[in-house]
């Protein structure tokens, strides 16, 4: 699998391509690569870093690139609900869980935001608790704090 590591405002992020190199199958925070993996400069992970980028400088709100994250068919379900909302906006756990028609689904909702391989381009930080707090993200509540206060502040 070809990979870039890319420098952000919250530190480096791995991005790495499927086997066949058409899509974005991970974004890891950290930037340290899996092994077996080869760094690489191709168009599609030069576009997917470019994209990131806008986003960090508040200038892209929706991604469009190729995806292929890997999971079960809840997971990919929940994935598909978390990209639909909107730049800016957060959602609970349990309107997510609702929104795919499983209200009781919450924690199961939170074991799919856990596993989502593409933080950021799958916005699983706009997921909050049913009181509005912010709870668990991968790369730390002060990163998930960073990324709604930044769409806050390009959201106008």
């Amino acid at each position: 699998m070809d990979f870039c590591r890319i420098d952000t405002p919250i530190g480096p992020l791995l991005l790495t391509a499927n086997a066949a190199g058409t899509a974005l199958a991970r974004v890891s925070f950290g930037g340290q690569p899996a092994p077996g993996g080869a760094p690489a400069d191709t168009p599609l992970l030069r576009r997917a870093g470019a994209q990131l980028q806008e986003y960090f400088a508040g200038t892209r709100r929706a991604f469009d690139l190729p995806l292929d994250p890997s999971g079960t068919p809840f997971q990919q379900r929940c994935w598909a609900a978390l990209r639909a909302i909107p730049y800016g906006q957060t959602r609970t756990y349990g309107q997510v869980a609702a929104r795919l028609g499983a209200p009781k689904a919450c924690r199961a909702v939170g074991m799919a935001n856990h596993r989502n391989p593409l933080p950021i381009v799958v916005p699983c930080h706009r997921v909050v608790g049913a009181d509005g707090s912010l709870t668990g993200y991968a790369g730390g509540l002060d990163v998930k704090r960073f990324l709604l206060e930044l769409e806050q502040r390009h959201r106008g």
